[in-house]
């Protein structure tokens, strides 16, 4: 099996090391047989290429099977035509990976933010929206009026609405059958109303799931009263990017915040928070996002090709993520504990190995 790991910024070396280390125990207990390929972009590519993801980059991501991907110090490159691309929105929007699914969980070993016990998953629609490099077709979708004039423009589809609410109605099958669609209809009439349109188009189609609408700042207000009200969370882009690191800080921590994105057939694993350039090459960084990503795409994986031995080995490097946390002797400094970044990393692969 291909594996590309494409490390990014900052800490993203560290942590994508520490996750690999992980999946070796995953290889050597399953027996997959991983083959890794390392993929530059970020600062390392632009030095080399002047290019923060070349195409060579991209077309070495789009032949592995696996897609592994660090954070990136995306707020400091030069500008698009300097080089400056947005590796994680180009490989999003190139890869029509249209769903970004972050999980939000309390730990009974960690407290939560709020002292409930919760259990959710927002399904973030991934290409399009007010993200000004995924809403036109060339340039992006922010316009220089005037030297004091600035205008952003909001693109919202059919299909991609249909497909994002289509897929987080499948997710919500499997989990309590509840889904929140979020969304600003009442100020946003003809976007988010298209959104809600084809929202309620795939409701009527599952009767078996219960449907509730939140305006996006009720929907934040409620994520703070009653998070374990929530099961799963389906809205647009910017949205769901906001509520998935407010739902994720609630339930202990943005360093252990897991997402995969996904797409038809194909997966990308990545880290919800960001590359932390103040703590990199300290060993210090937590990798529990990675490698909580890391597992998600290979449950995702296995249940797209019907593969139970990948269904399997994900769920073993999740629950091995959750036994080392458990443990607050092996927990990373930012959590309380002494371990640094490639400790951390063994201790879960060993809970991996142990398990076996």
């Amino acid at each position: 099996m291909k594996v590309a790991i494409l490390p990014g910024d900052g800490i993203g070396p560290e942590i994508s090391a520490a996750t690999r280390l992980v999946l070796d125990a995953v290889d050597d207990r399953f027996g997959f047989g991983f083959a890794y390929t390392e993929i530059g972009i970020g600062f390392t590519a632009l030095e080399e290429h002047g290019s923060t993801l070349p195409d060579s980059s991209f077309e070495a991501a789009r032949a592995a099977e696996a897609l592994i991907l660090g954070p990136v110090s995306h707020l400091d490159y030069p500008a698009r035509e300097k080089g400056g691309l947005n590796p994680s929105g180009e490989l999003r929007k190139r890869l029509d990976l249209f769903a970004n699914i972050r999980p939000a969980a309390t730990r009974p070993d960690l407290p939560s933010r709020t002292g409930a016990s919760f259990d959710m998953v927002i399904y973030r629609e991934n290409t399009e929206g007010f993200y000004a490099d995924r809403c036109m077709y060339t340039g992006t979708g922010e316009v220089h009026v005037t030297a004091d004039v600035t205008i952003a423009m909001r693109r919202i589809t059919r299909h991609a609405s249909t497909r994002i609410a289509e897929a987080a109605f499948a997710g919500a099958m499997q989990r309590r059958k509840k889904v929140t669609v979020v969304h600003k209809q009442n100020v946003l009439k003809l976007t988010d109303g298209l959104f809600l349109e084809c929202c309620r188009e795939v409701a009527a189609r599952h009767p078996d799931v219960e449907y509730e609408e939140l305006i996006v700042d009720a929907a934040c207000a409620h994520l703070v009263r009653r998070p374990e009200d929530f099961d799963v969370i389906c809205t647009t882009n910017m949205f769901g990017d906001i509520l998935s690191d407010l739902a994720s800080e609630l339930s202990g921590s943005l360093g252990l915040a897991a997402s995969v994105n996904a797409g038809d057939g194909v997966a990308m694993a990545q880290a919800q928070h960001g590359s932390a350039p103040d703590i990199a090459g300290q060993g210090i960084a937590n990798p529990a996002s990675l490698i909580g990503s890391t597992g998600m795409l290979l449950e995702w994986m296995g249940a797209n090709r019907k593969r139970a031995d990948l269904v399997e080995a994900g769920r073993a490097m999740l629950a091995a993520l959750d036994r080392t946390l458990a443990d607050p002797a092996s927990r990373t400094r930012d959590l309380g504990g002494t371990l640094g970044t490639e400790a951390f990393a063994r201790q879960v692969a060993k809970a991996i190995t142990d398990a076996g």
